[in-house]
């Protein structure tokens, strides 16, 4: 598929204070996009935004805030005068037994992940709508395979693949383009996080390769960029990752089986 020039585009991005976010951010106004912050660390975005090379602003919202997310959708197309891109980004995580967990840090989660992405989107739909533009999903290998220990985070990065598989086949003959972004383990704050956990990480260690290892930031963000250049409806962050498709259907059997075993160790 041709790629499309992101020059003088306008690209929203969610979660764009750090990680995955903030390195997008800087590589689509590397390539001309007007880009659109938005998030809930108002000093980083800040910060984020006074370092692009090109024009840009930034918002504070929670994306799970419907009124927000809907000021934030109107003042960015007032600001800009249009959007032609949005990455739903924002997410969190928490990991550990679910027996065992917070049920209001477990729903967080949901909330953000799943809900804050369907919030970011009817937000922004309308202007979408008027410039055919593009929306990614970010979602994660969570999505395709679950994992114990992750129960909050992989239903939520199953319910937005679901989610926007399902918004795709709603708004595509507007001319709006759905993609969904997958990634794997990834160098963030948030994978250096479960990494604090003893438990995580060596449960992570164990895994098999190539799903056992953290990947770079820079090429992973390349892959996302070249997808949202092409409007892929599927962007792979690690090369390995499309093939996990194919395989999908055996996953939770075979998880199921090895989970048992493994967690017996804990």
């Amino acid at each position: 598929m041709s790629r499309v020039s992101l020059e003088g585009r306008v690209a929203v991005v969610t979660g764009a204070a750090r990680g995955v976010g903030e390195l997008l951010a800087r590589k689509l106004s590397a390539r001309g996009a007007r880009v659109a912050l938005v998030g809930l660390e108002a000093e980083e975005l800040k910060r984020v935004s006074e370092r692009l090379r090109g024009e840009s602003d930034h918002w504070y919202a929670d994306v799970t805030d419907h009124e927000a997310m809907a000021r934030v959708a109107r003042e960015v197309k007032e600001r800009f005068g249009k959007v032609d891109i949005v990455v739903a980004n924002a997410g969190v995580a928490s990991g550990g037994p679910f027996v065992d967990s917070d049920p209001v840090a477990w729903r967080r989660v949901i909330e953000v992940n799943l809900i804050g992405s369907a919030v970011t989107a009817r937000a922004f739909l309308p202007a979408l709508t008027e410039s055919r533009g593009y929306l990614l999903q970010i979602a994660s290998l969570a999505a395709i395979t679950p994992a114990p220990m992750m129960s909050a985070y992989c239903a939520s990065k199953s319910g937005v693949e679901a989610y926007a598989h399902s918004l795709r086949a709603e708004v595509g003959h507007k001319g709006v383009g759905v993609g969904v972004g997958y990634l794997s383990w990834t160098d963030t704050d948030m994978v250096r996080g479960a990494d604090q956990d003893d438990v995580m990480r060596e449960l992570r260690q164990r895994l098999p390769w190539p799903s056992n290892k953290t990947y770079p930031l820079g090429p992973a963000v390349d892959r996302i960029v070249a997808g949202i250049e092409r409007r892929s409806s599927h962007v792979y962050a690690q090369w390995w990752l499309r093939g996990m498709q194919g395989i999908r259907g055996y996953l939770p059997g075979v998880i199921g089986v090895v989970g048992q075993r493994e967690m017996r160790r804990f």
